[in-house]
């Protein structure tokens, strides 16, 4: 699993996670070599095959969802004057 929340779905294909809206687990004689699960993703009129099953897909995709705060960018907090009626922050000479 990346950073970028991207899902491994097998064979070299990849899926934003948060643009994947269902998936389908294949079942009876289509399902085989190399087929387990399809994917429907946002933008993409067709689903994708994927190699994976909708379990795994899935963790994946809750792991994208949660970012953990230490890798979240920090910002510092600004306080602007006139919404806080705070003194201006430079001195006047």
């Amino acid at each position: 699993m990346s950073t970028t929340g991207m899902v491994f779905l097998g064979f070299g294909k990849y899926a934003r996670a948060d643009r994947i809206y269902a998936l389908e687990p294949i079942m009876g004689e289509e399902r085989g070599n190399g087929r387990r699960t399809l994917v429907w993703v946002e933008g993409i009129p067709d689903p994708i095959v994927a190699s994976r099953t909708q379990e795994t897909i899935l963790e994946e995709m809750a792991e994208a969802a949660v970012v953990p705060r230490a890798s979240r960018p920090r910002r510092p907090a600004l306080r602007h004057p006139q919404l806080f009626g705070d003194e201006p922050a430079h001195e006047t000479v």
